[in-house]
């Protein structure tokens, strides 16, 4: 497999782009229709999460009986590696599959990206829950069996169809669309340190912003401050209402879409550094981003009175605000730690200022210390 390093120099060039997947369709009862959806392309391999699977495929068994479409579903063993891709390419040639669909969590949806894509199929995602903006990327996190990071590959094109049932995501674990808002709430924030620096996006191997992108990442940082108390309100009354159908969709399609056509910045940096520490693997994509975007606004020194705003909105949906929160000792070894991966990744530098690792290390004491006074600590 071959894994795209990408340069995140300032660019020479002001050709802009902007990219998408093909269709995005959310609502509820939506996976029911997959044959539906299914059915122009022929035979569909459904690649479904381990635990989702025997609810899922009852689903679909009922679904595909009353069509004429025809499917086989896999049950995906739980890690996104060369291994499983070829487990589940050889079945999906074996029953003459026409379009790759990944239903469940990001590595089942990586899986079948990068299955689709070695196969030359369309693939259709559909993801299980809104924690993260992982279905409309091109993007695939690969893994080796032991679950061991290697790198990210990018798909020669974007998802066929992003498929959203708001009814199995109301479903879904309180944590995981908590964790969505705080990978989505991030967008608006790096997007503007990318445009400051005209630093390059994810479109082919890097352009300058269309408009479109801007606005659309603006828009996820406005629909979570207006709707993002109410849709966790409704998902813990496991009711599906306009606010989290909007939560949904910011999370899902404009945080994506504004992510791959801005770009990332010091809040998935900091991400990438507490992934050095063991301690935090067990936490969440977006709760990391989430204390990433509170080291941003300190590394930025970001006006008070929107610190303030962001501060209050991720202590009132439990989103982590300090170090403790992600299960990290405040000690300098460790911070130190955080920072050298920090600054030594691409994404930090995407800021439109010098970034060394003694700024990162300040950013993220600081940033635990605002965290605390937040919390009332």
């Amino acid at each position: 497999m071959h894994y795209e390093v990408y340069s995140k120099d300032m660019l020479s060039s002001t050709t802009r782009a902007f990219g998408s997947p093909l269709r995005y369709v959310q609502g509820q009862g939506e996976f029911g229709r997959l044959p539906l959806y299914t059915a122009p392309y022929g035979n569909a391999c459904v690649i479904i999460d381990g635990f989702l699977y025997q609810d899922l495929n009852a689903r679909l068994e009922k679904a595909y009986a009353e069509s004429d479409a025809k499917f086989v579903s896999i049950s995906f063993n739980g890690e996104c590696c060369e291994e499983e891709v070829e487990r589940i390419g050889k079945i999906a040639r074996e029953n003459g599959a026409a379009v790759i669909v990944g239903a469940g969590g990001g590595k089942t949806m990586d899986t079948a990206k990068i299955c689709a894509d070695e196969m030359g199929l369309p693939v259709i995602i559909a993801p299980s829950s809104a924690s993260t903006d992982a279905p409309v990327s091109e993007i695939a996190v690969v893994y080796k069996p032991d679950g061991e990071y290697i790198g990210s590959r990018k798909m020669k094109k974007n998802a066929d169809l992003v498929l959203v049932d708001t009814e199995i995501i109301v479903k879904a674990p309180r944590r995981l669309f908590v964790a969505g808002m705080g990978d989505a709430l991030a967008t608006w924030l790096e997007a503007q340190a990318c445009e400051c620096s005209d630093s390059p996006n994810y479109i082919g191997s890097g352009m300058r912003r269309c408009k479109a992108g801007m606005a659309i990442a603006k828009a996820s940082w406005d629909i979570l401050f207006e709707d993002g108390e109410k849709a966790l309100m409704a998902l813990d009354s496991g009711v599906v209402t306009e606010a989290f159908e909007n939560v949904v969709e910011a999370n899902t399609l404009l945080s994506g879409l504004g992510f791959l056509n801005t770009g990332l910045a010091t809040a998935h940096g900091i991400h990438s550094g507490l992934t050095v520490l063991p301690e935090t693997h067990k936490y969440l994509h977006g709760e990391k981003v989430a204390f990433g975007i509170v080291c941003q606004m300190v590394l930025e020194n970001t006006p008070a009175e929107t610190v303030d705003k962001v501060m209050r909105f991720m202590v009132a949906i439990g989103l982590p605000v300090t170090l403790a929160d992600l299960g990290v000792a405040a000690e300098h070894d460790k911070v130190l730690a955080i920072a050298e991966k920090t600054a030594n990744g691409p994404l930090i530098h995407q800021e439109p200022f010098a970034v060394t690792t003694e700024r990162v290390y300040g950013a993220i004491i600081a940033a635990d210390a605002l965290g605390r006074k937040y919390k009332g600590l």
